[in-house]
């Protein structure tokens, strides 16, 4: 499903789409499982982790991303709120109902949910590794992304290779629209060539000690195999930003290929729709994966061949 014109796509632009890429019944599979998981969320028994990737997350680095239950996940069915879901006022009660305050739910689903783990292994998706010539590719990274109506947090511009880090670099995103994605929802934008002018500078690690996380530089050298440009956009604002960031508008059913070295973002989902998305990503098998980088596997254990 991988056309010479998807390919040349991800090489020119860091990004490609493939529509229908999934049928509506698997799309029906998919929403039924994630609103029965949805619905048994038990806030009870629930550290309330959130994942905070916005401005919070930036103003604080360590706030609760380092925390045991995110990273035991790597293969698990955890679920992470909403920053929007939990009283500010420090009363650690949920604004709305439980179903609603989760903003995604991973990162383990291609182990550990049947329906979730036959379409990561189904054969389009082992064509499009082999067209883009993984040798031995590895699956991590599974996730739901729920983008709650009204609460649904911005995702600031990233690369995901500063999160999945392997030497040479090698993470690639597959994101698959459950529902249909727009700019009122928060759609993905992206900078379109950025994989080939900006270098990946920064890694996500664990801590020495095990207690946190944090962002460390990393050498030009260890990052990029081709010359770039020195600074990287950072004041990109996209769309709704007024600078550069091109919308990925993509009807359910779409599958969206990421280069892990492409700047992308998602804006804060105002609306009164939800955006459903399942993603996962793929880094090569004989790439260096080191045990700096935050999601691990559980001991003895390898990250899972596609």
């Amino acid at each position: 499903m991988l056309s010479d014109t998807h390919l040349e796509s991800f090489q020119r632009d860091g990004c490609a789409v493939i529509a229908d890429f999934i049928s509506p019944e698997q799309i029906a599979t998919l929403r039924q499982r994630i609103d029965e998981l949805l619905r048994s969320f038990d806030p009870a028994n629930h550290p309330l982790t959130t994942f905070a990737t916005g401005q919070s997350q930036q103003q604080q680095p360590d706030i609760h991303i380092g925390d045991q239950y995110f990273f035991d996940s790597a293969d698990k069915t955890s679920f992470f709120l909403e920053e929007g879901a939990i009283d500010s006022g420090g009363s650690g009660r949920l604004t709305v109902d439980a179903p609603h305050a989760i903003n995604k739910i991973g990162h383990g689903l291609h182990l550990t949910e049947p329906v979730f783990a036959e379409l990561t292994h189904s054969a389009p998706i082992k064509d499009i590794a082999r067209k883009l010539e993984y040798q031995d590719p590895r699956v991590l990274q599974s996730m739901v992304i729920c983008k709650q109506p009204g609460i649904g947090g911005a995702v600031p511009w990233h690369q995901d290779s500063t999160f999945l880090f392997t030497q040479p670099l090698s993470a690639c995103g597959f994101w698959l629209a459950l529902e249909d994605c727009t700019l009122d929802n928060g759609c993905l934008e992206y900078i379109p060539g950025s994989h080939l002018t900006t270098p990946v500078t920064k890694r996500f690690v664990r801590k020495a000690d095990n207690s946190g996380t944090e962002m460390v530089d990393i050498a030009k050298s260890d990052s990029i195999e081709f010359a770039v440009e020195e600074d990287p956009p950072s004041s990109y604002g996209g769309v709704n930003g007024g600078s550069g960031g091109v919308p990925i508008e993509v009807a359910a059913g779409s599958l969206v290929l990421i280069n892990g070295q492409v700047l992308h973002r998602s804006s804060h989902n105002y609306s009164s729709k939800s955006r459903w998305i399942y993603t996962f990503h793929i880094v090569e098998g004989a790439a260096a994966y080191d045990q700096r980088n935050w999601l691990q596997m559980p001991a003895g254990a390898e990250l899972t061949k596609l």
